[in-house]
C-alpha cells in the first residue's frame, strides 16, 4: 500500500521524499504512519519498476534535493493496483481497504463498482467470521474477548454500510 499511497501523491506533484512522508501524514494519517525507513526502499522499489523518476535539483540556498516524479507506467500502476483484490488477513483489511478508497478518485465509475464490490465482500466475510466465533457456544472466550469480537462486527457493519453509500454516490456521479 505504501507504493500505492506514493503513486497517487506524485500524480499530482513532484515531491521530494521528505514531503512525501508529509503528504502521507496529511491524507492518510489516520491510518498508517510510514518511516522514512520505510519510503526509501518503496522510492528505490518504484524507480526500478520505472513507475517514477528521480531528479536532483539544487536550491537557491545551495541545498542539493531529489524531486521525484511519477512516469506513464506509474500512472497505470496505480490502477492496477487498484484493482487487484484486497489482502484476505483481517490484520491488514481495514487499514489496506481506507487507504485503496481514499485513491479512488484515479479510476473510472465502472473500475470504482469493482474495488467496492470486493471490499465490501472482505468486510462481510470477516464480519460473518467474527459472529461465528462470537456465537459458537464451544468457543471459550472471556469478558474482554467478547466484547472486543463485538466491537469488531460494529466495525465491520459501519464499514460496509460506508461502502454501499459510497457505491451510491458513485453511481449518482457517473449519470
Amino acid at each position: 500500500m505504501l507504493e500505492l499511497m506514493i503513486l497517487y501523491l506524485l500524480i499530482k506533484r513532484d515531491l521530494t521524499m521528505y514531503s512525501i512522508q508529509k503528504h502521507i501524514k496529511e491524507n492518510f494519517g489516520a491510518y498508517t504512519c510510514p518511516s522514512f525507513g520505510a519510503i526509501k526502499p518503496a522510492l528505490v522499489r518504484l524507480e526500478k519498476q520505472n513507475f517514477i523518476t528521480s531528479s536532483k535539483i539544487m536550491s537557491e540556498g545551495g541545498k542539493l534535493s531529489i524531486y521525484y516524479s511519477i512516469t506513464n507506467d506509474g500512472t497505470k500502476a496505480i490502477a492496477t493496483m487498484l484493482l487487484q483484490p484486497i489482502s484476505p488477513n483481517p490484520l491488514q483489511f481495514l487499514s489496506d481497504a481506507r487507504i485503496k478508497l481514499s485513491c479512488l478518485s484515479v479510476l473510472e465509475s465502472d473500475e470504482r463498482y469493482n474495488v467496492f464490490e470486493d471490499i465490501k465482500a472482505n468486510a462481510q466475510l470477516h464480519k460473518a467470521n467474527a459472529e461465528n466465533i462470537l456465537n459458537n457456544e464451544y468457543t471459550d472466550l472471556n469478558f474482554y474477548q467478547k466484547i472486543v469480537l463485538d466491537n469488531a462486527i460494529c466495525e465491520y457493519k459501519n464499514f460496509i454500510t460506508l461502502i454501499e453509500n459510497l457505491e451510491k454516490e458513485n453511481g449518482r456521479n457517473s449519470k
